[in-house]
């Protein structure tokens, strides 16, 4: 039996890392800010070679992009370096910066816990064209290698020279969109940065930090009409060594395999450990054991453990509703904000405080129907299957009763759950915060993780993290497409649970995102 088998893992992790009233009381929080770390990751020895800038603007509605399936593999869906840096800048680049007296404050595309940026990009990637100009000589592509992509920069670092494609295929058990993909971009974990303030739940982070990244990722490749697809499924060893990673401080978390190429990729060089340095994160790195053994106990060994670990997600029974029904109603198309996804995410934000003004149910819809269309993952086998269950505190919904509300994915509706005021319990839930109590509307993720681990082995954990993750993002981003606010949170984890039982009883919390307008917008 292999350590992902090992189920008491997944769940120890997950209950040692619950928060709680008596728990935040018997371990108060403090932050060491002269020990803060670096927010990127910087390669000394290694010149940088920079992106272009001078993007192309796809003119993708951001509420079409977001909902966008894959685009069906073509013959030939190669990127060149302009759509290459594109997508690296709209998924983890600094989109503005802000400077104070003796700092300046960097802001990425996607959202992250504690604006720490934890999560780094790497590229592995077949020769890629520069962009072709109509009477201009072409522009300078980019050779065969891995990369580290510098967002401080906005550049690459070439930590291999040549086409290692054919190491992610032997590593992912020869996933077939990973086999014909010109470029796999790998995320990354780094434990320092973010532990520094959330200690040992920075595992879970992981998965939401990486999922936010991904949203974008997925609806910047809908919008340059790729191919994408998630791949969780890897041996863990293979691709830590192949971008020469430390597992004890970072460690590969997910790829996304973009574009489609008929040929196969040739054998890999060899590939010899490196031995590069980096730029310390601070000047102490405190070890927090729980999350480095969650992710060695979910950590595949071999081609064929990822094989037998691949497979159709569990059977998900929503159960028939026995409160007050309301369907979704989206906008219509007319009245849809019509603002390109690259405009959308370069105003995005994490919302620092709500009004308490409505919204209404058809902005409401439309993020909903938008968020939960489906995700291209290996883990979600047929696409539109899902892990995560969406919960609802409703505060100020026009046209929707205030109170606690289930998501039926499939009926694309919301049950009545138990109806009432419940924004100071939302704060209360929201780790005592004001956020969740002056928002509009409070969404919970929520998961059946027993039976996910059971399917998945402790891998599964990984998985509905980083569902949850992904599906906050497209929130997120359909919020900032209605001129409204977004902003993720953690809680109180039975207590949700017991909120919204006895529909949610033996779930665990996962995540939760808050939506409502922006009071420094009012």
């Amino acid at each position: 039996m292999s350590e992902n088998d090992h189920l008491d893992a997944g769940l120890q992790y997950h209950s040692g890392t619950k928060h709680s009233y008596q728990s935040l009381r018997m371990h108060p929080h403090t932050l060491d800010w002269d020990n803060k770390p670096l927010l990127f990751k910087i390669y000394p020895t290694l010149e940088v070679t920079r992106l272009p800038r001078d993007f192309h603007d796809s003119g993708r509605a951001a509420l079409a992009a977001i909902a966008d399936l894959p685009a069906p593999a073509q013959a030939e869906t190669i990127p060149d370096l302009e759509t290459l840096a594109q997508l690296l800048f709209f998924s983890a680049g600094v989109i503005r910066s802000k400077k104070h007296e003796q700092a300046e404050t960097f802001f990425r595309a996607a959202a992250c816990t504690g604006a720490l940026y934890e999560i780094e990009l790497y590229v592995v990637c077949t020769d890629l064209p520069g962009r072709a100009v109509p009477g201009v000589k072409n522009q300078p592509g980019l050779a065969a290698g891995v990369y580290h992509f510098g967002a401080a920069e906005f550049g690459l670092r070439q930590l291999r020279s040549g086409d290692f494609r054919q190491a992610l295929v032997d590593a992912t058990g020869s996933d077939a969109s990973v086999v014909h993909a010109p470029v796999t971009i790998i995320c990354t974990g780094t434990y320092w940065r973010n532990a520094w303030k959330y200690h040992s739940r920075t595992y879970r982070h992981f998965g939401w930090d990486n999922g936010t990244i991904l949203a974008n990722l997925l609806a910047m490749s809908a919008a340059s009409n790729l191919p994408a697809k998630v791949v969780t499924g890897f041996v863990d060893s293979q691709v830590n060594g192949l971008l020469g990673l430390d597992p004890l401080r970072e460690v590969a978390f997910s790829l996304i395999a973009i574009g489609h190429t008929q040929a196969t990729p040739p054998s890999s060089p060899e590939i010899p450990p490196l031995e590069l340095p980096i730029v310390a994160y601070s000047a102490e790195e405190i070890e927090y054991p729980a999350m480095r053994k969650m992710h060695d106990a979910s950590s595949l060994d071999s081609s064929d453990e990822v094989a037998a670990w691949r497979g159709k997600t569990p059977a998900h029974e929503f159960p028939a509703p026995k409160g007050t029904v309301t369907p979704l109603q989206p906008l219509d198309n007319s009245r849809i904000a019509a603002d390109s996804i690259e405009q959308v995410i370069s105003r995005r934000g994490s919302t620092r405080k709500f009004a308490r003004d409505p919204m209404t149910l058809p902005q409401l819809s439309i993020m909903l129907d938008r968020a939960t269309r489906g995700i291209p993952a290996d883990f979600l086998d047929p696409l539109g299957s899902h892990l995560n269950d969406l919960y609802l505190i409703v505060n100020n919904v026009l046209g929707l009763t205030p109170g606690a509300y289930a998501y039926d994915w499939e009926r694309k509706q919301l049950e009545l759950l138990k109806s009432g005021e419940f924004r100071e319990k939302a704060g209360y839930l929201g780790l005592e915060q004001q956020l969740p109590a002056d928002a509009a509307v409070d969404v919970f993720f929520l998961a059946d993780l027993k039976s996910i681990l059971q399917r998945y082995g402790n891998r599964g954990y990984r998985a509905v993290q980083l569902e949850a993750g992904i599906l906050g993002g497209k929130l997120y981003l359909g919020a900032y497409a209605q001129r409204l606010g977004a902003t993720g949170l953690t809680f109180y984890d039975d207590d949700v649970v017991s909120f919204f039982s006895p529909h949610a009883r033996g779930k665990s919390a996962i995540f939760l995102v808050a939506l409502g307008r922006s009071a420094a917008r009012k």
